[in-house]
């Protein structure tokens, strides 16, 4: 993993704001992506030697006062500002951010009767290092098939990484492995075991994602899945994330079209229209 994430975030968020968002003007011989940093420094009220050296790695440790100013100034969602305070504190050395506690695996009674009222719908409860420790049935028809249940317990981001049936499963993989590596990035940090196992095992197709992703994974989005019986799916994906005590997160899977929609249906042995497509 890189150990200039702090750095990596703030430039690859300032070069995803463009002057207009900010009020400045865009003319027709900038070459940087975004913002400058004398841009950024100006608006944030820094020096453009100190968004240097942060971006760098040179200055790891900010105040919150500059931490909120850059915030602001990058637009960052509340999310992202969260994801912000924490790279600033594992780059200081002083925050592990829960890296050496096992995993939550005991599901709460109330949310696993919550995961039963879902179905016929596929749903999973996964914690913060990508174990997925209940679903509902429908899930179950969907991810079986393709071995994602097959470890134990099963794991999204070891599927993806070292299953070679994941390749075949997810058309857009490239994509899959970006948000998988993400979304272990933002939970597990430096320290969890599964980071040096895939390390180990992927290469650098994990590697490499784990040094330069630097955003959060998306918490809603469309996958593609090629299922042995159903077909070639769009499956619309919303990620809900329980109190910060339980450490996990709910992810529900509904049929992004109506052909979607009607395997689903098929898989489950349902009639037409039990799920129905949430977009055209």
């Amino acid at each position: 993993m890189s150990d200039n994430e702090l750095g990596m975030f703030l430039r690859l968020r300032r070069e995803a704001v463009t002057p207009a968002d900010v009020g400045l003007p865009s003319g027709p011989r900038r070459r940087t992506p975004g913002l400058r940093r004398a841009e950024l420094a100006t608006l944030a009220g820094v020096s453009v030697e100190y968004v240097t050296r942060l971006e760098r790695g040179r200055d790891r440790r900010p105040s919150a006062q500059v931490l909120s100013a850059l915030a602001d100034v990058l637009r960052l969602t509340t999310s992202e500002r969260i994801h912000l305070q924490r790279l600033s504190k594992v780059a200081d050395g002083g925050f592990r951010c829960a890296g050496d506690m096992t995993p939550a695996r005991t599901v709460r009674p109330t949310v696993r009767v919550l995961l039963d009222g879902l179905e016929p719908a596929p749903a999973m409860l996964v914690n913060r290092v990508s174990e997925i420790i209940a679903w509902t049935s429908g899930y179950e028809r969907l991810a079986g098939p393709i071995g994602l249940l097959d470890g134990t317990p099963p794991n999204l981001a070891r599927y993806v990484f070292t299953d070679p049936r994941a390749r075949v499963a997810y058309p857009e993989w490239d994509r899959v492995a970006d948000e998988r590596a993400a979304a272990l990035k933002q939970r597990a940090f430096h320290t969890d075991r599964l980071v040096d196992e895939l390390t180990l095992i992927a290469g650098q197709a994990f590697a490499a994602r784990m040094s330069t992703l630097a955003g959060l994974p998306k918490p809603n989005g469309v996958e593609r899945l090629v299922h042995p019986e159903a077909g070639e799916l769009r499956l619309a994906y919303e990620t809900l994330d329980l109190p910060a005590d339980d450490d996990q997160r709910l992810v529900v899977l509904l049929p992004a079209d109506d052909a979607t929609a009607a395997a689903l249906a098929h898989l489950n042995g349902r009639r037409p229209g039990a799920l129905r497509a949430v977009s055209g």
